[in-house]
């Protein structure tokens, strides 16, 4: 299915999203009704858990889904969103269709109902989304070694490094500080995948000189 785009502006806030993926998730047919069990919102994406109920009471029989002891299944769903030109637009696909995005929590994995195949999309989807909620947040301080180098956009790579902080303005943004060259990176959370915690402070970081942030820059990956 390609993208849905709403012409007339009714979503413009998170809390219109919200209903909306709500509604999405809900229906009322002869003989079932799905209702939305969980939405959460990561980066544009939307990852939602659904439950399926026949409304005669008897269990749901599905090729992909194990029923859950209450008769029901619960599948995941996931929703690519974006705004063009002020209008809300969706793509949405179920867990087994294979989608891409995967960064759904552990707490809304844990509402979908068990999978038939172990070698299914979903299951796969479902890992993914297991190993992305694996990588590690490191506190302020903490030292660090990657599980490889990585390129910098400069041309240059690092491996070790701390976690320390930079301010423009009033907000307050997480770098990291190249245990080579003393220099700041911005990196991303894929970039710490497998990585390893040499040493954990924490104690404040010093503060980075506004003057660096003109002069050098922070660098970033690709």
């Amino acid at each position: 299915m390609g993208w849905l785009f709403y012409t007339d502006r009714r979503v413009q806030t998170y809390a219109d999203e919200k209903t909306e993926i709500a509604r999405l998730c809900s229906s009322n047919g002869d003989t079932r009704k799905t209702e939305l069990v969980k939405a959460c919102k990561v980066g544009s994406t939307w990852y939602a858990a659904a439950r399926v109920i026949n409304l005669d009471g008897t269990p749901v029989e599905d090729a992909t889904y194990v029923t859950d002891a209450d008769g029901s299944i619960t599948f995941g769903a996931v929703f690519l969103t974006r705004y063009d030109d002020g209008c809300w637009g969706y793509k949405d696909m179920e867990e087994s269709a294979g989608p891409v995005e995967s960064r759904a929590p552990l707490s809304l994995l844990a509402l979908l109902s068990e999978l038939k195949d172990p070698d299914s999309y979903a299951n796969a989807w479902r890992q993914r989304c297991r190993d992305w909620a694996s990588i590690p947040d490191y506190d302020e301080g903490d030292k660090i070694r990657l599980a490889a180098p990585v390129t910098l956009t400069d041309g240059s790579t690092c491996q070790i490094v701390t976690a320390t902080h930079y301010r423009r303005g009033r907000q307050k943004r997480r770098c990291y500080r190249i245990e080579e060259t003393g220099g700041l990176v911005r990196l991303s959370k894929a970039s710490f995948a497998g990585s390893e915690l040499l040493s954990s402070a924490k104690s404040e970081a010093s503060p980075v000189l506004a003057e660096f942030m003109a002069g050098r820059g922070v660098v970033g990956t690709d």
